[in-house]
């Protein structure tokens, strides 16, 4: 306990030490800490003090930017026992100023970025004009931003405005403090990204092997990992190729055959899939829909084909530096056209499905259904170690990420006082699609509920849906008119400063209601201490939607780890709902109800739900009397 900040308390010693020692035997660790064992500071500590005697580096991968936050928090306390640098770093879409100025870039994917700001800082460098920010890095004293880092160890927020007040690029700042830093704290895309990846360590003057790497919420990362390489092409990309075209012409990818040509052509196919296949949200659709389709409109080999591609990528490549010479954004949809054909063509189909999506932009999907394919550098660097407060059944998490049996995994329960939370599921109520199709009055009964529940106790209170379009049925069935509380609602796609406002104004007032959805970014990643939000309401089991993509991850568990029920369908499940609970109680002092109205919940365990046949009666009872009645109601 060397570096640990704090007087340690129960399990933080057994934590610390469990990290130390995986680092020191270069080996991964998988566990699930329960709120208020102080995760952040353990690993931090742990991993710190095994890495320093190594000579290796920690890299925290977070998933939010109020989690990176915590960690240069928790840094700042273990620099007073020992002098360590923690920096962190987030992308140019953030921290760019040309960016926060301009709509175009600001959209930017990384690539294009990257490629914008290399010719901008190419001609700044020569003299050529360029980016401003970027000559004033230039003229920057970097011993001098190297010392106000291990003076103040700046939040990445604070460190935007440091360079501000010199006019100088944070983005290009933040690379030259990288290797300085004992700690690094940066989004999953820094390490799980490959191009990304290999200039992160670049700028860290670290190999692979040099580098303990940390994953916060790590129950997010399977999911993340499968959209990592899963590729996209839908209508949107076809229609912005035709702008692309009328501005630098439509070349000549095969004989006789133009870049619009191949556009019609795919586009044809992704309406033939849509009509075909398409079912609710998605589709399965043949793996050679579109090489077979292609042959036959243009008569031609697979091995001409593939030419073709590589030519479209080419005129692609030509678009991008044209627009980069000229400033702008390079992107060209050309050579997105390109390389998802060249994908599409040679996935490795034991680990991919195709499908058709719907929605108002229809897309041809390559999905991802191994996410340890994109999770293997984990297996490449020193030590890993990953965490989150839901991570059961860790088996599942191991498995998917491929770490191996070897890993080791562990659990560290929450320290708060059991009696501090009630947990009750109605006896009465499923929000099972059957039932709600059979028994129209079971939906009135939840929408009852919630109503009495929420009124009856005048406390801050949080109603989860497990949909945005389930939250708006309520909505339009006058739930909201009927309460007494003031309500407030996260909307589908609202900006994170609307919902962050919409957050504060539920934490201020007394007794309101906070509307919300499973998974969204209110019941992941924000706290809500003390009175803040004292009861949560679960409106049902956020069970994944049946899906083509769904159906594929079921068959593929099955096939490879013979669970695909318990991995696809019952472990996020469980994650998101005990991530939706474990907005109450956030310390040993809270206090707090969580009311689950669904009787299917019992089934679910891990809950640790009583049944209630009074559920209102039984949470009045509870904040009256101050504990909690461990009995069933």
């Amino acid at each position: 306990m060397r570096l640990f900040p704090y007087p340690p308390r129960d399990q933080q010693e057994e934590f610390v030490s469990l990290v130390r020692g995986t680092v020191r035997g270069a080996g991964h660790l998988v566990l699930e800490s329960g709120t208020g064992t102080g995760k952040t500071v353990c690993s931090l500590a742990g991993a710190l003090e095994a890495s320093l005697e190594m000579g290796k580096r920690v890299v925290y991968l977070t998933r939010t930017k109020s989690q990176q936050r915590q960690v240069i928090i928790e840094a700042r306390r273990i620099s007073e026992k020992e002098n360590v640098l923690a920096m962190g770093i987030q992308g140019r879409n953030s921290t760019c100023p040309l960016a926060a100025s301009d709509e175009e870039l600001s959209k930017g994917s990384s690539e294009e970025l990257s490629k914008y700001c290399g010719e901008q800082k190419r001609k700044a460098m020569a003299g050529e004009g360029g980016c401003e920010y970027y000559r004033k890095c230039l003229e920057f004293d970097e011993e001098e931003m190297l010392a106000i880092c291990r003076e103040r160890m700046p939040q990445v927020e604070e460190f935007v405005a440091i360079c501000a007040e010199r006019g100088a690029c944070p983005y290009e700042m933040m690379k030259l403090m990288l290797p300085h830093a004992d700690v690094v704290v940066a989004p999953y895309n820094y390490f799980f990204v490959p191009f990304i990846r290999d200039r992160f360590l670049y700028w860290m003057n670290a190999s692979m092997e040099e580098v303990v790497v940390i994953v916060d919420e790590a129950h997010n990362l399977p999911d993340y990992l499968r959209e990592v390489w899963t590729s996209s092409l839908s209508l949107y990309h076809l229609r912005m190729l035709r702008a692309e075209v009328e501005e630098f012409g439509d070349p000549e990818v095969m004989n006789g055959v133009s870049a619009l040509d191949i556009a019609d052509i795919v586009e044809e196919k992704i309406m033939e899939a849509a009509e075909d296949y398409l079912r609710d949200e998605d589709g399965l659709i043949p793996p050679d829909l579109l090489t077979t389709g292609m042959m036959m409109e243009l008569r031609t080999s697979s091995n001409s084909l593939e030419r073709m591609y590589r030519n479209l990528c080419d005129h692609g490549e030509t678009v991008r530096e044209s627009r980069k010479e000229s400033g702008r954004l390079p992107r060209s949809y050309m050579l997105i056209l390109g390389s998802f054909l060249q994908t599409f063509a040679s996935l490795d189909e034991r680990h991919y499905v195709k499908v058709v999506t719907g929605g108002e932009n229809l897309s041809l999907q390559c999905y991802c259904l191994d996410p340890s394919l994109a999770a293997e550098p984990l297996l490449n660097c020193h030590a890993s170690i990953h965490m989150s407060g839901t991570l059961e059944p860790i088996t599942e998490y191991r498995d998917s990420l491929g770490l191996g049996e070897e890993a080791t995994a562990r659990y560290f329960k929450s320290p708060f006082p059991p009696e501090n939370r009630l947990v009750l599921h109605a006896e009465d109520v499923t929000t099972k699609y059957e039932v709600l199709q059979r028994d129209r009055d079971t939906t009135r009964r939840i929408q009852d509920y919630v109503v009495e529940l929420c009124d009856s106790t005048c406390r801050n209170t949080a109603v989860f849906f497990p949909s945005y379009m389930m939250m708006e049925r309520f909505i339009r069935d006058g739930v909201v008119k009927r309460m007494k509380s003031e309500v407030h609602i996260e909307v589908k796609g609202m900006a994170q400063v609307e919902l962050m406002e919409t957050v504060e104004r539920f934490r201020k007032a007394e007794g309101a209601v906070l509307f919300a959805v499973y998974g969204g970014r209110i019941s992941e990643g924000l706290d809500f201490p003390d009175s803040d939000m004292e009861m949560a309401v679960l409106v049902g089991i956020p069970y994944p939607r049946p899906s083509a993509r769904n159906q594929a991850l079921l068959t593929y568990y099955d096939m490879r780890f013979r669970k695909g029920w318990e991995y696809v369908m019952k472990a996020p499940t469980l994650r998101k709902m005990r991530q939706a609970m474990g907005r109450v109680i956030r310390s040993e002092t809270d206090r707090g109800a969580i009311v689950i109205l669904d009787n299917r919940a019992a089934a679910l365990g891990q809950l640790e739900s009583m049944p209630s046949a009074d559920p209102v009666g039984a949470v009045k009872t509870f904040f009256s009397a101050g504990k909690v009645n461990n009995r069933a109601t």
